[in-house]
């Protein structure tokens, strides 16, 4: 019998081919348990399947964009969807157990920013559309031989804030002063003197300037300087230096000019403090006057160019006693 020869090539295909035969099987097997098991029940057939499964071929990612999509596209409805907002992070003026949508929303409505910030405070009083009534007292300032105390009432309507026009009326009393007495016993004379009974004026008021200052820190204190300006009459009568003569009367076109200062205690009570110069060409006794009577004595009087400078204080009264705002802080 003649042996055959088998080439080695032949038993090495022969090994790899049946390795191969017994692997199959092994991963036949993982893949079935790696698939679910495919049923036919006709109530599983019927069910859809979730929109977003990702197990589902087609199926949409999550943060994945549509084809065809634009970044940062409306939607059909045309309001824009909000953005997501990082974790970690709340905007102000929103709820951070809220969710983003409700978020967003409450944002958009009272969104806080530096406009909602007040830095200037109101102004703690109004004056336009308002009625002061000012009573006042006053001295004269600038004549060592006699005296006056003035004592005035003032209405004045405001027409603005900073503008006010208003009339006052003022009655004086003469107090004659120590140099009237030295002048008589030292010249042997008495000195030429008139006294003031009563005046009027018509004044206009301007306010330029409002400020506030502070009161050992803890009080503050609003105050405001203003300007007048009016024209009026005053009545002057003669003092005559004989009491056997008669006095006379004169009647004076007074303009005034002047500057105030108003301090705000509550809304219908202010202080007030200022300066006024009352300004009149006054008639004097004639020194070598020698007629009894008083209009004669009128005719040969000598002029003279008074500035009757006054310190006035007062409180003031305000009505309405309250007001409102009707412009936005």
């Amino acid at each position: 019998m003649k042996r055959r020869f088998v080439p080695p090539w032949f038993l090495a295909a022969s090994f790899a081919l049946a390795a191969a035969l017994l692997a199959v099987p092994g991963l036949a097997q993982a893949q079935e348990e790696d698939q679910p098991d495919m049923t036919f029940d006709e109530d599983e057939a019927k069910k859809q399947p979730p929109p977003n499964d990702p197990k589902q071929p087609g199926a949409q990612q999550p943060g994945a964009q549509q084809p065809g999509a634009q970044p940062g596209a409306q939607p059909a409805g045309g309001e824009p969807e909000p953005e997501p907002e990082p974790e970690g992070e709340v905007k102000l003026g929103a709820d951070p157990t809220s969710d983003a949508a409700t978020r967003h929303t409450e944002l958009g409505e009272n969104r806080i920013s530096w406009q909602d910030i007040v830095v200037v405070v109101r102004k703690p009083f109004l004056k336009q559309h308002r009625l002061e009534i000012l009573p006042m007292w006053g001295v004269t300032m600038n004549d060592n031989i006699i005296r006056h105390f003035q004592f005035t009432g003032t209405l004045n309507y405001f027409l603005t804030d900073v503008l006010a026009v208003g009339v006052e009326g003022q009655y004086y009393i003469k107090d004659l002063r120590e140099p009237y007495d030295l002048v008589a016993r030292q010249a042997r004379r008495l000195p030429t003197v008139n006294k003031y009974n009563y005046g009027a004026a018509l004044n206009f008021h301007y306010v330029p300037i409002y400020g506030k200052f502070a009161i050992l820190d803890s009080h503050i204190i609003h105050w405001e300087t203003f300007f007048t300006a009016g024209v009026g009459f005053t009545q002057s009568e003669v003092i005559p230096r004989d009491p056997a003569y008669e006095p006379f009367t004169n009647f004076l076109i007074t303009p005034n000019v002047g500057a105030s200062m108003r301090f705000f205690v509550n809304k219908f009570l202010t202080v007030n403090a200022g300066i006024r110069d009352y300004v009149f060409v006054d008639q004097f006794e004639a020194v070598g006057r020698t007629e009894v009577s008083g209009d004669a004595a009128k005719e040969d009087a000598d002029s003279s160019l008074i500035n009757n400078v006054v310190f006035q204080a007062g409180i003031s009264f305000w009505f309405p006693t309250s007001f409102d705002y009707t412009t936005f802080r």
